[in-house]
């Protein structure tokens, strides 16, 4: 597949590269594993030679080695000799800033935690001392958002607030989805568009893994991440157990469980028997893999608060490969495709609910977009999207099938909601369904 999107990123990129000419660029580069980090960059600067140091699991004077051969082939430089510390090449590297201008791309930074942790210390003093007066332009990428927090926003990390510039990759746009599904698979039906925002969430390497296989109508989807020796099957804990470290099974236990529908603390209190305030706090602001959900114009930020695994790959993955792993031990693959078929109606028709929002998000014609349900739970509305600055707001109902959707229905439960919240009363209100047919 090829290299879609992101002109805003790498306009941010040459604008930063540009700047670095001047005044010396400390940038972090940071987002999910598979986001395509890495890609971004090196189709950014794919137009002038960049030095590209990638830290993998190696005694640090091994790297360095490797380093130094990446210094002489893209700079024209002699070896460097044998350093064996990284705070050695780091140096010559500043100090040549200040005699030529060059890209430097640091990927997998978090790594040096495990190479040596000292290298943190190390290149803080060095930046502090060569940065004034450096043309360089530095870029540090990361992939295990824990530690990515850990080095540039604890304020006991020696590179606490040295990034000049911050750049986050996020998932594709439903936009950038449907261009894809546009240029590999005309003819694509919704259902098809859905399946891959489902399966995927927009995850650059999960939509190249489908697209690349040929594998573009919902049921081949299906078919490529369930069966033997699929890439996907052990993605989600993988990708996990590094963030999580020894405590991976409370975590693990609390995402399946929001996963499958148990999205409030006192329900998973309940059912895991332990108070798990801190390990929800982590989820949502260290490791950024939930979020709250609550009604619009709630009064208290402690009530009606709801969690959802906000990763459509790790909530599909919780909701059916992690919960059902015990048959794929014994390789029962096309069983766990027959659940899967058996509950995708309904699986599916909530990740509907999140494409529509996000197609409103992504329209740019509202100013609050979210939904509401009283507290019983009797009256529930899947969407209200509201344009403040032209006193307009709409109530929306999203279902499947266009023959299940009721406006009358709709009707009474907005009323609910404006005489309860008082809100819109002066408002043009309008009411209408969204169904698979739409998107």
């Amino acid at each position: 597949m090829r290299f879609f999107d992101r002109d805003k990123e790498i306009e941010k990129l040459r604008d930063i590269r540009q700047l670095s000419r001047r005044v010396a660029q400390f940038t972090v580069v940071t987002g999910r594993r598979r986001i395509g980090k890495t890609s971004l960059v090196l189709n950014a600067y794919g137009d002038e030679p960049i030095l590209y140091f990638f830290v993998s699991r190696k005694v640090e004077s091994e790297l360095c080695a490797e380093y130094a051969v990446e210094i002489e082939e893209k700079l024209g430089i002699p070896q460097l000799g044998t350093p064996s510390r990284f705070a050695v090449v780091f140096e010559y590297l500043m100090k040549l800033a200040h005699e030529r201008h060059f890209t430097l791309v640091i990927d997998e930074f978090q790594e040096f935690y495990r190479v040596n942790k000292a290298v943190f210390g190390e290149m803080q003093k060095i930046w502090d001392l060569y940065k004034d007066g450096a043309s360089i332009n530095l870029l540090v990428c990361g992939s295990v958002n824990s530690l990515m927090n850990k080095i540039f926003r604890d304020k006991k990390e020696p590179l606490y607030n040295r990034q000049t510039q911050k750049l986050s990759v996020h998932p594709f746009a439903i936009s950038v989805l449907r261009g894809i599904m546009d240029e590999y698979a005309p003819g694509y039906s919704n259902e098809d568009l859905l399946a891959l925002y489902l399966f995927t969430g927009g995850v650059a390497k999960y939509v190249e893994l489908l697209i690349d296989g040929g594998y573009f109508t919902a049921p081949a989807m299906l078919d490529a991440i369930i069966q033997e020796d699929s890439p996907l099957i052990d993605e989600g804990r993988s990708m996990l157990i590094e963030e999580f470290g020894r405590d991976y099974t409370v975590y693990f236990s609390i995402l399946s469980l929001i996963a499958q529908g148990h999205n409030t603390r006192g329900d998973l209190e309940d059912i895991l028997k332990k108070e798990i305030g801190g390990y929800m706090t982590r989820l949502e602001d260290d490791y950024g893999l939930i979020n709250k959900v609550q009604p619009l114009f709630e009064s208290s930020p402690r009530k009606n608060v709801h969690y959802q695994i906000h990763d459509n790959f790790l909530r599909f993955w919780f909701r059916f490969v992690y919960k059902y792993n015990y048959m794929l031990e014994i390789g029962a693959y096309n069983k766990l495709k027959d659940i899967i078929t058996r509950d995708y109606d309904t699986y599916s028709g909530q990740i509907l609910e999140n494409f529509c929002r996000q197609q409103l998000v992504e329209s740019g014609q509202y100013t609050r977009i979210g939904m509401w349900h009283d507290r019983r739970g009797e009256n529930e509305i899947d969407i209200i999207a509201a344009d403040e600055l032209n006193k307009q707001a709409e109530f929306i109902e999203v279902k499947r099938q266009r023959r299940n959707i009721d406006l009358a229905i709709l009707r009474a439960k907005a009323d609910v909601f404006l005489n309860t919240t008082k809100k819109f009363g002066n408002y043009n209100i309008t009411y209408r369904g969204l169904c698979l047919d739409d998107i």
